[in-house]
């Protein structure tokens, strides 16, 4: 069944408004964020914030089993609604239900028990920082129960593409983890059990706000929860190899964060988590856009719109890097006095990270875009082994460096960055072939447009060298000058004169 052009017309008008939603609410989280990250930092301090990271990070390793539910309910519930079929939409959102509340009960008793050891006995904490240590640690299970039961939630906004409902929603979490910024100013408690239990405290709003719309919205969120087996062995079978991916994810971020602690202690562990949220905003402008687009590509695979859908995955691919490329590039020439002008007093090794983070960051377009072709066919087995297994190497190449050669802090970061450069290339090997895109389209395409602009895109980088001590000024010159350097090479190098004309125009058009 191919969609014929007027439905095309639709589902580009829905994912451009769907896009609009997301990046108004990512405007808006990015702003209040940053803030929220300068306050907090300054309240706890460096030490008590690596401490809050590496202990509330211990939970993402529990969490695996929400990482793979969660692109397992998005894809079977999208898939379901793509088909129109009610009735298997019923069944399969009740089943997703049953199965994370049943998990979320495993989540807390692995957490209390080999991960509480874990905490008390291996983690680099000082002693008399050890009580509050275990508030944050036991709060973050629960807020991470939360997050689990809410997953199905959001995925079900996701699918019918309520991006809109999505973006409020998640505007009113970053403005409740404000006011805790601002409460813990104020608080005359120990700051750092305080913010756990807040952020708790939030979370748990939350999760009650996403299952009021959801249940005032969608009929098949009103069905009585039932233990469909054989939807039951669907989920699992998909989640059974999805789980060796979850499992890297733990690999190449909790993993390395726990061996900088081990090798460096909780201070190395503040830059990191610094590096890490600065990645984290840029790469959401990037998973805005692949988010509205992704339920289109699974619904176009559902009807079997193959070209529809190679045209989406191409897309999201290239005009997914070359957003992040006008966003990195400032950024990367001016991180020095950025960094000093947000947090005042800067980690060690702070800079060092974000600037490899944004290089990371590059390839989440590219990453996203195969991620989602894969999940829309279902056939995830083979994706699964090869990506999980070099995803990986990254622990123990990056603990043999350590411990032989005594690496940095920045090269351990650097071996991660390796691995996803390898990893990708798997990626691109297995999907193309999976949904039948030739490598040499793909190549045409998208690697050599976004590779001949990046080429002259990041000659700057290599000319300026900017200080922390730079004048306000002159910082936002250079990201100006640096941005619109970036966008016209993009134009120039990146795009076909079809797409520059209609860039052009649409430009013409808005002013």
């Amino acid at each position: 069944m191919v969609v014929g052009s007027n439905s095309i017309s639709q589902n580009n008008k829905r994912i451009a408004k769907n896009t609009f939603f997301l990046y108004i609410r990512t405007f808006l989280i990015m702003l209040v964020s940053l803030y929220t990250s300068r306050v907090v930092l300054r309240v706890l301090g460096v030490e008590d914030f690596g401490i809050y990271n590496v202990v509330g990070g211990i939970v993402a390793m529990l969490n695996i089993i929400v990482n793979t539910l969660s692109r397992a309910s998005t894809r079977f519930i999208t898939f379901a609604l793509g088909k129109g079929d009610e009735e298997e939409l019923k069944q399969v959102f009740s089943t997703v239900i049953c199965v994370h509340l049943l998990l979320a009960g495993l989540l807390v008793l692995v957490g209390e028990t080999v991960g509480l050891w874990f905490v008390c006995n291996k983690l680099v904490i000082p002693a008399e920082r050890m009580t509050a240590a275990l508030w944050v640690y036991h709060s973050s299970i629960l807020i991470a129960v939360i997050t689990f039961v809410n997953i199905p939630y959001n995925a079900l906004i996701i699918a019918h593409e309520r991006m809109g409902a999505f973006a409020y929603i998640s505007i009113i979490e970053v403005f409740l983890k404000l006011l805790v910024a601002w409460a813990l100013i104020y608080t005359a408690q120990d700051k750092l059990i305080a913010y756990a239990v807040l952020l708790f405290v939030v979370q748990l709003l939350i999760r009650i706000v996403y299952g009021y719309y959801c249940s005032t919205h969608f009929p098949e969120c009103k069905v009585k929860l039932v233990w469909n087996v054989q939807w039951v062995k669907k989920i699992f079978a998909y989640v059974g190899w999805t789980l060796n991916g979850s499992f890297a994810i733990v690999g190449y971020t909790q993993g390395i964060n726990i061996l900088l602690n081990l090798f460096f202690g909780p201070v190395v562990n503040a830059a990191r988590a610094i590096a890490i949220q600065v990645e984290a905003a840029v790469v959401t402008f990037v998973q805005n856009f692949q988010t509205a687009v992704r339920p289109q590509i699974v619904k176009s695979y559902a009807v079997s719109d193959m070209l529809y859908m190679h045209k989406l995955i191409m897309m999201s691919s290239k005009y997914g890097f070359f957003l992040m490329l006008l966003i990195v590039l400032p950024l990367t020439l001016c991180i020095n006095p950025i960094l000093k002008i947000w947090l005042e007093d800067v980690p060690e090794y702070t800079a060092g990270f974000v600037r490899i983070m944004f290089a990371v960051a590059l390839l989440w377009p590219l990453r996203g875009a195969m991620i989602d072709a894969i999940h829309a066919t279902g056939d995830i087995k083979r994706f699964q082994i090869y990506e999980g297994t070099f995803l990986l190497l990254t622990v123990p190449i990056a603990y043999l460096a350590l411990k032989f050669y005594h690496i940095s802090p920045e090269m351990v970061m650097c071996i991660y960055l390796f691995v996803e450069l390898l990893t990708q290339g798997i990626r691109i090997w297995i999907v193309l072939s999976k949904i039948s895109i030739s490598y040499r389209c793909y190549f045409r395409e998208v690697l050599y447009p976004i590779g001949i602009s990046s080429l002259f895109a990041f000659i700057p980088l290599f000319l300026i060298r900017m200080t922390e001590n730079e004048e306000f000024s002159k910082v936002v010159l250079y990201m100006a000058a640096s941005f619109f350097y970036a966008l016209m090479c993009i134009l120039i190098f990146g795009m076909k004169r079809t797409e520059r004309i209609w860039a052009f125009n649409y430009i013409k058009k808005l002013v």
